[in-house]
């Protein structure tokens, strides 16, 4: 059996690698739309972030939260947690890019550490608290171990 430290840490990493696949999808994406348009930060911002948040919440429900809880609701909740986030990364990002002449990457970078800290224990504590390892996946892990 494995122990409940042990999980939670296992859950920890696979949201961290996710979250790096995430940001990737994210960097390359702001890159693009920042190299290739004449955009203002906050657009190529929004557009990368929300790539992100879309691949990093679909991997991160099935395996590193093993849920079965209700896609909508649980977007629901997502939704909840980048209403906040989304408007004051974006905001405070496009004042240090485009007022205090930061460069775009750090600021980004900087968001990008903010959301897979806060995100995780949003996720964790809010949106899967009530439905951690209930997907076929961590069945099939629990009946593994009952052998």
């Amino acid at each position: 059996m494995i122990s409940e430290k042990r999980k939670e840490t296992l859950r920890v990493v696979k949201f961290v690698m996710f979250s790096i696949s995430a940001g990737v999808i994210e960097i390359l994406s702001f890159t693009l739309l920042n190299e290739l348009t004449d955009w203002p930060y906050w657009p190529c911002y929004l557009i990368a972030l929300i790539l992100s948040v879309i691949w990093n919440f679909t991997l991160n429900r099935k395996f590193t939260f093993k849920s079965v809880a209700n896609v909508p609701v649980a977007m629901a909740k997502i939704l909840a947690f980048y209403c906040v986030f989304t408007p004051v990364t974006t905001i405070l990002g496009n004042y240090l890019a485009e007022s205090l002449h930061w460069n775009e990457y750090i600021v980004t970078g900087i968001n990008m550490g903010l959301n897979i800290s806060t995100e995780y224990l949003y996720d964790r504590f809010v949106v899967f608290r009530k439905t951690l390892d209930t997907n076929n996946l961590a069945q099939r892990q629990r009946e593994k171990e009952d052998r």
